[in-house]
């Protein structure tokens, strides 16, 4: 209610405590009447008869397609979600699988090592088992020729004459006797010799076989590594082409810079890595096998060649660096970082748009369920009015002065019949 039109002036006009007084009644209802009239016709600039009336269920329609829009962007955001959290555990997947990859090729290097040593020593075995047999050749061949000697001896002595004969027997059985003593102890010396030799060998052995192994797993994580350095190497070129489409796309440059700090401390960890395997090498190095200083020579060799490239590369990495720092400072520093991935960051885009939708829809409908509240009480006002005017017009029949509401009721009976004519002569036959 306007509160500048209805005011005390307009409510001094009517008449309280009307008790039973029909007159009055209708009077005050007559001026309420005449004054909402004049308010709607000087106020809002038209009649009551003259205002539209609107089609309810065209608003029904719309609302209807308005709620099934929301619904169907609703259920598109929760497939969206879904797609998310499945992006998530494909990541999530994808890293436990390149940690498994890594894990078994260690393992097959180190069963392919493990098998290398045992078949380096199937062969071994199989040398030393030829040359016992050879030994044994010759030890049977040695002791064939012994005992021909010692017949033929036999038979000198038994044909010598008996003095010279006893004298022999008494003389050459100690020098043999001698001989067997001294070849026994130096059989015993060599053989306590050999015994050792055999010890240091086992020894030799095993920690040529450790050397080996940490060698071979060296070079499983240098390859590993080298696997690593290719991969931060191929995202720096992604970071560079990034930079260099940075001014079209409006990228924020910090995070880009942040990442390339982080890939060179990674190329670093690597870099002191490899440099303390070599020292580990150079450790394990034993000096009696001369193979295997060529071997380690050899690997050395090819340290340091990796460690050149290292070198070069570090190079490469400032000089990427200084053109991203050119890059970052002819950029825009009041751009928005962009730390999620470019699928992640599309995903959101579109939610976000899609928020922006329903927004704007719950928006309209919002408009559209407020003007549906006013056309419901403009229409509410007219059907009092209507009512008001009729119940007027039965109480002035009653009363006998239909004079003055004649006149106002026969306005709007006239206007109401003109009103029915004209759509009837509009209507479609």
């Amino acid at each position: 209610i306007d509160s500048s039109w209805f005011n005390e002036t307009w409510l001094g006009r009517i008449k309280e405590e009307s008790g039973d007084n029909w007159r009055l009644k209708v009077s005050n209802l007559k001026k309420i009447l005449q004054s909402m009239m004049e308010y709607y016709h000087d106020v809002l600039g038209q009649h009551v008869e003259d205002e539209h009336v609107p089609d309810v269920r065209l608003l029904e329609e719309r609302n209807t397609v308005y709620m099934q829009r929301t619904c169907e962007l609703e259920e598109e955001l929760r497939r969206a979600n879904a797609g998310r959290t499945q992006l998530d555990s494909y990541k999530r997947q994808v890293h436990e699988l390149h940690a498994k990859h890594s894990s078994e090729a260690m393992k097959a290097e180190k069963w392919q090592f493990e098998y290398k040593n045992l078949h380096d020593k199937y062969e071994a075995l199989l040398k030393e088992k030829e040359r016992l047999i050879s030994e044994r050749d010759t030890l049977r061949e040695t002791n064939e020729e012994l005992r021909c000697a010692q017949v033929q001896q036999k038979c000198s002595l038994v044909s010598d004459s008996g003095a010279v004969g006893n004298l022999a027997s008494e003389i050459m059985p100690t020098e043999f006797q001698e001989t067997v003593v001294r070849l026994q102890s130096e059989n015993k010396m060599l053989c306590a010799q050999e015994e050792s030799y055999r010890q240091r060998l086992g020894e030799v052995q095993a920690h040529l076989e450790e050397a080996q192994r940490s060698q071979n797993t060296l070079e499983t994580q240098n390859r590993l590594s080298q696997q690593q350095i290719t991969q931060l190497c191929s995202q720096v070129e992604d970071l560079q082409k990034a930079l260099q489409e940075q001014d079209s796309k409006a990228e924020d440059s910090s995070l880009l810079q942040k990442k390339l700090e982080e890939h060179l401390e990674k190329l670093h960890e690597a870099h002191s890595d490899l440099q303390k395997k070599r020292e580990v090498i150079d450790d394990l190095e034993p000096g009696a096998d001369s193979n295997m200083a060529k071997k380690i020579d050899e690997l050395q060799a090819i340290l340091r060649k990796k460690d050149e490239d290292m070198k070069q590369m570090e190079e490469r990495y400032k000089r990427y660096v200084e053109k991203a720092r050119t890059v970052i400072k002819t950029l825009d520093p009041k751009q928005k970082p962009h730390s999620l991935p470019p699928e992640v960051q599309a995903l959101r885009n579109q939610l976000s748009e899609r928020d922006r939708k329903i927004q704007h829809l719950e928006h309209d409908f919002e408009k559209t369920r407020s003007r549906h509240d006013q056309e419901e009480k403009l229409i509410i006002s007219a059907w009092y009015n209507m009512g008001m005017a009729l119940h007027q017009k039965v109480v002035g029949e009653r009363t006998g002065s239909p004079g003055q509401a004649q006149s106002f009721l026969a306005q709007q009976r006239q206007s109401t019949q003109a009103r029915r004519g004209l759509t009837a002569r509009f209507q479609p036959r």
